[in-house]
């Protein structure tokens, strides 16, 4: 399919696998254009040579800031402009909280959060300067709670959406969207590829029950089917600051809320009695 006049332009890091490779396939069968960021761009070979004048693709590590704006500006230069930026790139590292070395800790955060806020910094301002845009930040089901195990990882992608929802706040007087996409599971390598710390022997019990619960429960689908919905989303004229996507996450983020309000009841007497208006203290 040849792209039109009207056609996006999407600039997806991580694109060259799991749902990623999917975002970029879908966009391509729609005939959009494709800026696709990866550290190693070779699995894209296939799509470039298919797609030669709407596949632009351009090695990138995220945690690289300025590599982030040079590439950025690789790709205006190419195409002129940007509809859809997909922060997409990140990795597990699994682990229980007390096993990160301050190493481990830093580089999950430095991929899944700060990749993404550079690449949102570096947009910024040609989405400001068009008028319009949409970022999609790919968060996880890991940012609906803390689970053990994960708990940086779901550190990273609570200071994504923390950050995402200042940032729709922000750029929404220039015509710029963001919506955080939380996906539940899907068949990509995210835990083939993950990073584990140092096992600690005192959580080897807790370890067993966690691979008990994930081998009688995990439940995922094809990347397809978010790619899917993704096209859905920026396809609509008001889209959502958040997306689930799947029926497991959807379920969990309503229980987890449900739970969290009834606590909030609970302890509403203390949490009140937490507060009083007093004048400014004298200086």
């Amino acid at each position: 399919m040849e792209a039109s006049a009207s056609s996006r332009v999407w600039f997806i890091t991580g694109a060259s696998r799991g749902l990623g490779r999917a975002f970029t396939e879908a966009a391509l069968a729609a005939g959009d254009r494709v800026v696709g960021a990866a550290r190693d761009v070779s699995p894209l070979d296939d799509l470039a040579a298919q797609h030669p004048d709407r596949l632009l693709a351009l090695s990138l590590d995220v945690t690289d800031r300025a590599a982030v704006f040079d590439v950025v500006d690789q790709a205006v230069g190419r195409f002129g402009r940007l509809d859809v930026v997909v922060n997409n790139a990140g990795a597990l590292f699994a682990g229980m909280v007390e096993e990160f070395s301050e190493a481990e800790a830093r580089a999950q955060l430095e991929l899944n959060f700060f990749g993404a806020l550079w690449v949102s910094q570096a947009v910024l301002p040609q989405l400001r300067a068009q008028g319009s845009g949409h970022v999609l930040q790919i968060s996880s089901i890991g940012a609906l709670g803390g689970f053990p195990s994960t708990g940086l990882y779901s550190a990273s992608k609570f200071a994504l959406e923390g950050m995402s929802e200042a940032l729709a706040h922000e750029a929404a007087q220039w015509g710029v969207k963001v919506t955080i996409v939380q996906p539940g599971g899907y068949w990509t390598d995210l835990y083939t590829s993950s990073t584990a710390t140092t096992p600690n022997p005192v959580y080897d019990p807790l370890r067993a029950e966690l691979e008990k619960q994930w081998a009688e429960g995990s439940i995922d689908s094809e990347p397809r089917l978010a790619a899917e919905a993704v096209m859905t989303l920026v396809g609509s004229d008001d889209p959502p600051l958040r997306l689930l996507l799947g029926s497991m996450v959807y379920d969990l983020a309503f229980d987890i809320s449900r739970r969290r309000m009834g606590t909030w009841a609970a302890w509403e007497e203390t949490s009140r009695a937490a507060e009083k208006a007093v004048p400014a203290p004298a200086s």
